[in-house]
């Protein structure tokens, strides 16, 4: 029986998908599920979640919650990582309310910019935490983290512990689905390879049975088919030759051509969603109060597969039945022209072995480029969380692209003062 710790449990409904998963298929119908959270509340409420979806699916597994994360992990075959430090309030608040204040727009701001800097800030103590008490308690376990900003985090994990980590995403698996639907290929006929970093990794082929379908995607731009929601991301296409695999709401703050003051008509060219993950979390926020009074009322839960890899991996390292996922790994090798350590998002081979990434060699140069704007960033932000550095969190504002196109030296570094006073309960002194 495999012990799946999930640490960051009180993520209610994601925690209920991942567990329907798991406990969906035959090979870990008898897991052990140890939730854990800080907040006994939501804990609660996804404890009875679990005892639903367990009596729904007929598994035999044992479920334990718990506010200590040590009892969690020990013991653990798989530690499953959904936390987000500071919450909603005050965290994401702060991380949009501050820039706002110095006329920084932005979109979702959990993965870079100001707000995944400072996101990352919070959280890499964390989860550096959590791998450093796997070494002690469940040594041989894996880490599979969900938590953004994603590469940033497990980029510092590698810092810090041998502990055998993948970060995971939907992102490749979901934007393959969207252009499957625009082009009008069913999405089980496709087959693609995708590489680069967490949120900017592109397609480098996307076929079907050999032949290359990028013809019929940029049809969809010359035929004026491009979605609204998309038009980011296929502007970025035509200047790239590739196509992006995270959403046009978070790629237009990864760089510096969409979120302008001296271009506002931008934004409604391009129709960003400025403020979108406030909008999202008020609205998962509402989605668990209504799961709670669910639960309350004894209503029945709908229980479907997800698309996370979570549940795969895990059936693979415990069946030995291979299957390929898109993971975040230390960049050993796997992509020749991104900096050495950094964390890269590649094909990763599952089985009874684990993780066993796929080297890419080069990417185009054009996309290299790209990524590496924002590999810059992330990398003074892990050096500033690691050593306690304050002038990198500053070197790193002052090098993001979107924040310095934006704002002065003297207002990125008044800014970043701001953040640190209001997050001073949730990062670790910086000198």
């Amino acid at each position: 029986m495999a012990k799946i710790a999930m640490i960051g449990a009180g993520s209610t409904v994601f925690a209920k998908n991942l567990m329907g998963d798991i406990w969906s298929r035959e090979a870990t119908k008898d897991a052990h599920i140890a939730l854990m959270d800080i907040d006994g509340e939501r804990l609660a409420t996804s404890e009875k979640v679990a005892h639903h979806i367990k009596k729904t699916l007929g598994a035999t597994g044992e479920i334990s919650a718990t506010l200590d994360r040590r009892e969690a992990l020990t013991g653990a075959d798989y530690v499953i990582c959904m936390v987000q430090v500071a919450g909603y309030k005050p965290g994401t608040v702060i991380d949009f309310e501050i820039p706002a204040k110095y006329g920084l727009k932005q979109t979702i701001a959990d993965t870079l910019g100001i707000g995944g800097i400072f996101r990352a800030l919070r959280t890499i103590p964390v989860l550096n935490g959590i791998a450093l008490d796997m070494e002690e308690v469940c040594p041989d376990a894996t880490l599979l983290n969900y938590t953004n900003p994603m590469a940033m985090l497990c980029w510092g994990v590698s810092c810090v512990s041998g502990i055998e980590t993948i970060g995971l995403c939907h992102s490749v698996q979901g934007t393959a689905g969207q252009l499957a639907e625009n082009i009008g290929v069913p999405k089980d006929e496709i087959s693609y390879l995708c590489a680069g970093i967490n949120h900017m990794a592109f397609y480098l082929r996307f076929e079907r049975d050999g032949e290359d379908l990028y013809p019929l995607i940029h049809k969809v731009v010359e035929e004026g088919r491009v979605p609204d929601d998309n038009r980011v991301r296929y502007e970025m296409l035509r200047w790239l030759g590739y196509f992006v695999t995270e959403s046009s709401e978070h790629f237009s703050e990864y760089c510096p051509h969409f979120i302008r003051d001296d271009s506002p008509e931008l934004i409604e060219r391009f129709n960003i969603p400025i403020n979108e993950y406030i909008r999202r979390c008020e609205l998962q926020i509402a989605g668990w109060e209504d799961l709670r009074t669910k639960m309350e009322k004894g209503e029945d839960l709908e229980v479907k597969p997800s698309v996370e890899y979570g549940s795969s991996i895990i059936n693979s390292m415990e069946t030995g039945d291979p299957c390929v996922v898109y993971g975040n790994v230390p960049n050993t090798g796997l992509i020749d022209n991104l900096t050495p350590g950094c964390c890269v998002e590649v094909p990763c081979l599952i089985d009874k072995m684990g993780i066993q990434p796929t080297p890419i060699g080069d990417l185009p140069p054009q996309l290299a480029a790209i990524c590496m704007t924002n590999v810059n960033v992330q990398s003074l932000t892990v050096e500033a969380a690691l050593t306690g550095r304050r002038d990198h969190v500053y070197q790193a504002a002052m090098l993001d692209p979107h924040t310095a196109q934006s704002l002065p030296l003297d207002k990125i570094k008044a800014m970043c003062d701001d953040l640190f006073e209001a997050h001073d309960d949730w990062i670790p002194e910086m000198v």
